[in-house]
């Protein structure tokens, strides 16, 4: 593997940019499978949903490994030390490949009982079984995946990542086609044929990412590789990664319990909400690509030590997320009739949507603020203050309040909007405040003196 320090460190857009369109593209690629099992049946819809949703949960697991690999590479990569990034290469992958082995193990020979748990009818079997056993039965390639595109990454190699995604979409979508609907002599398979063609995209995304692996970082894998586990090693990436995910888990189960509310709200508002998530989507995708880029940036400015220019960088990237975030949201608000026309025609949904749409004018700036400090808090091991701090606003504050204004006081959907607002803000400006007195520095520091130790993590007080 190549020494790290031979080649100039990528600027943030670099990073970012090609960030944003793997993001959009992951995010495209399940709503144009929507779209096409949508032609078959609302049942076979339904079917794919509830299947999807073990697929989506073994996902979270793969992330947090790779989330905390993408980080720990970063220390060691901004230090010079190719081979510690060599290291945290390959113990990502191995813990990757073997959670994802258990999984699709489960998912394989369990897919019966796993779609009976999650309470699916014995009609829509027919179409989830298969999608099921397919998907979840080669859910260790999407693990090992996920570890090599976070190792690209984590090195600079962000257009790579992209350049995959990019393909393994086109190659997704083309065989989806294809067996779904019997184009050119081939048999209808229904949801089976897209799961077929999801995992045929899955495997040609994981050769040409092993290729890359090999080409970009000069790193092969070994046999022994995947059985001789480093526990320090592993603990640096589930430090970082645990939080992660376990932020995320609160976030997504706050917003169920939110949109269940709003479901005792009637069918009208559900279709707000949802239509008008769906707007907002292209806004948060920058804000999650600025948030992702700027954890890779300062993650090796830790790693070099220069703490100094990562407290600037981060106030920077907050100013270029408030920009972009409320550019793009208020142009969304302006075309929001036309934008909310595409999803439905009935005009007291569009209604209430625009008029959601005009309130997250103030919401999407808080949203960045989060978005950008928690990653960069992340980036300096500072992994379990935004976690605290979450879990304790999102259930504390965000889910009373939701219920207060929404039902409660019957404020409907605007009601819930300025809640979410509140706590997004809230949560930003405690995130900003612990940035802006360095409360992370010794957790950096740490991280740093990991690289230094060869990988022990120093003890630290929990500031």
């Amino acid at each position: 593997m190549n020494s790290t320090s031979t080649k100039p460190a990528p600027t943030l857009l670099q990073i970012a940019w090609p960030i944003f369109i793997e993001q959009s593209l992951r995010i495209l690629i399940g709503v144009v499978d929507t779209f096409m099992v949508s032609h078959v049946s609302d049942g076979a819809v339904a079917a794919l949903g509830v299947a999807n949703q073990f697929v989506v949960l073994a996902l979270i697991c793969f992330n947090f490994i790779g989330v905390g690999a993408s980080v720990v590479i970063t220390h060691h990569v901004g230090a010079g030390d190719a081979k510690g990034a060599e290291k945290i290469v390959t113990t990502a992958i191995a813990v990757n490949t073997w959670i994802g082995l258990v999984l699709s193990i489960v998912a394989f020979t369990c897919a019966t009982p796993l779609l009976r748990l999650m309470q699916l009818p014995d009609e829509l079997m027919v179409h989830a079984r298969p999608f099921l056993t397919l998907m979840g039965g080669t859910l260790f390639m999407e693990s090992m995946n996920v570890s090599l595109g976070a190792s690209l990454r984590a090195h600079g190699h962000t257009r790579d990542a992209m350049v995959v995604t990019t393909l393994q979409n086109i190659i997704n979508i083309a065989c989806s086609c294809v067996l779904l609907f019997g184009l050119f002599g081939a048999p209808k398979m229904g949801v089976t044929g897209v799961a077929l063609a999801s995992v045929f995209s899955r495997v040609v995304a994981s050769v040409i990412l092993w290729i890359l692996l090999d080409r970009r970082l000069h790193l092969m894998l070994r046999a022994k590789d995947f059985v001789e586990f480093n526990l320090d090693r592993i603990k640096r990436i589930l430090h970082i990664g645990l939080p992660a995910a376990g932020e995320h888990m609160s976030y997504w189960v706050s917003l169920m319990v939110i949109t269940s509310f709003v479901a005792r709200m009637g069918s009208e508002s559900l279709a707000m909400m949802t239509y008008t998530r769906q707007v907002q989507l292209l806004v948060i995708l920058f804000s999650i690509a600025l948030g992702l880029g700027t954890e890779l940036y300062v993650g090796r400015l830790v790693g070099a030590g220069d703490f100094a220019r990562a407290y600037r960088e981060v106030l920077r990237s907050v100013r270029i997320g408030f920009a972009i975030a409320t550019t793009a949201i208020v142009a969304v608000a302006l075309f929001g009739s036309q934008l909310l026309g595409l999803f439905s025609h009935d005009p007291i949904v569009i209604a209430g949507g625009v008029l959601l749409l005009r309130l997250s004018i103030p919401y999407e700036p808080g949203r960045v603020l989060n978005i950008v400090i928690i990653n960069a808090l992340r980036a300096t091991g500072d992994a379990r203050f935004p976690i605290s701090i979450a879990i304790f606003s999102q259930w504390c504050f965000s889910v009373p309040l939701c219920w207060l204004f929404g039902l409660k006081l019957g404020w409907g959907l605007p009601g819930v909007w300025i809640a979410m607002m509140v706590e997004e803000w809230a949560r930003g400006l405690i995130m900003l405040q612990r940035w802006r007195k360095r409360s992370w520095l010794p957790h950096a520091q740490r991280s740093r003196d990991a690289v230094a130790k060869g990988g022990v993590l120093p003890m630290v007080a929990e500031v």
